[in-house]
């Protein structure tokens, strides 16, 4: 990925948007840890770690956009891969409480103590290690994308029934990681986390330091998507998702592009679930729900599927208007509110928020340019021929 391709890659929308981030990304943790408390500028801590929880939902409606808006591939069990991505992360932040557990174990974690198990399982070897658990953030999702991938495109399951397959693979996912002996926590998951890197997780410099990181991983995911929907690669991933058929009658291993997509994406979507957990404080199975990957299928509908700025914009918009309705009177409608917006989205607003803007915007244009040129043409005494009578 040269610099070359990522200049050619950003129009006026995605430099605006990279701006954005990077300002929040530079002042919000700014004026968090330099302004005092109460100050009218000053953005306390929990809205740190609340706004941080929205740029990894950014993140993880990039992820779905790349493979639903260019490639046709609608998962609806994007956010396994978003929990196993989480899970890494607080594996790692569980291993680091040592002594300071409840039960003062400087091996096992509390509830492995709580269910007498007498030794460390093997699938938790290494994650005392930061390294470890942050490779492991990006090969497990993209270990069992690239798996799942293989067996589905290959048999050429499409449409409907990849999606089903999908909401199948994070249920089942979810049955798995509820079960105690699993090794996971069970129902309670991992939580009461210490510290990360030696620094208190509970601690403000630490919060502004995760939602700046989160901020910085938002613009290098869209960096990326960018240069692969720019590329020669991603005019083929628009065709697949146009004609799948006809492209591969074209001689393209259209089984070899969507594996890559579709691996991609899930390492994304890892990402975001590494960076979620230490803001958040808790992973549990309820992140595997099959509800929690259709809303961020909701998300990216409502910003704009295919734009890649709308699926970020959506993430934000809908969890902002969860979080504000979810908190008073209307709490217990706030689903028939998300299902009645996902409707009129796709009545009145088929392409989404930002998908909507950028028709009428380039209408408008393509009117203002037909005007100039007429203007231009009258000035120069050049009319329109009459019809002879």
């Amino acid at each position: 990925m040269t610099p070359h391709m990522l200049t050619r890659s950003l129009d006026r929308s995605a430099t605006i948007f990279l701006a954005v981030v990077a300002a929040c990304g530079i002042l919000i943790p700014l004026s968090n840890l330099l302004l005092p408390a109460g100050s009218f500028l000053q953005v306390p801590t929990y809205l740190v770690a609340l706004w941080g929880k929205y740029v990894c939902y950014a993140i993880l409606a990039l992820s779905i956009d790349l493979i639903w808006g260019y490639c046709g591939i609608l998962s609806l069990g994007h956010g396994a891969f978003f929990a196993l991505g989480g899970y890494a992360m607080g594996m790692y932040l569980m291993r680091q409480i040592g002594t300071r557990g409840v039960y003062g174990n400087p091996v096992l974690p509390d509830f492995m103590v709580f269910l007498n198990w007498e030794k460390l399982p093997w699938y938790w070897y290494g994650f005392d290690m930061f390294w470890f658990a942050a490779l492991m953030v990006l090969v497990v999702p993209g270990l069992l994308a690239f798996c799942f991938g293989w067996l589905a495109f290959r048999s050429r399951v499409t449409g409907v029934y990849l999606s089903i397959i999908t909401q199948a693979m994070t249920y089942a996912l979810l049955l798995a990681f509820f079960r105690n002996d699993f090794g996971f926590g069970g129902n309670n998951g991992l939580t009461d986390f210490k510290d990360i890197l030696g620094f208190n997780v509970q601690a403000e410099g630490t919060r502004a330091a995760l939602f700046a990181l989160s901020c910085l991983a938002l613009i290098v995911g869209f960096l990326i998507c960018r240069a692969i929907v720019s590329s020669k690669l991603g005019k083929v991933l628009i065709a697949v998702r146009d004609a799948e058929s006809r492209t591969r009658f074209l001689g393209y291993r259209v089984e070899s592009y969507k594996l890559f997509v579709f691996t991609v994406s899930a390492c994304m979507a890892g990402v975001a679930g590494a960076l979620y957990v230490p803001q958040v404080g808790i992973i549990n199975p309820s992140e595997f729900a099959p509800g929690n990957s259709i809303e961020a299928v909701i998300w990216v509908a409502v910003g704009g599927r295919g734009t890649l700025v709308g699926a970020a914009l959506g993430a934000v918009v809908v969890n902002y208007a969860k979080t504000f309705f979810t908190s008073g009177v209307l709490a217990p409608y706030w689903l028939f509110m998300l299902g009645a917006l996902f409707i009129l989205v796709t009545l009145l607003l088929p392409k989404g928020i930002v998908g909507t803007f950028n028709a009428w915007w380039d209408s408008s244009k393509e009117k203002r340019t037909a005007a100039t040129s007429v203007s231009a043409a009258a000035e120069d005494g050049v009319t329109e021929p009459k019809m002879a009578e």
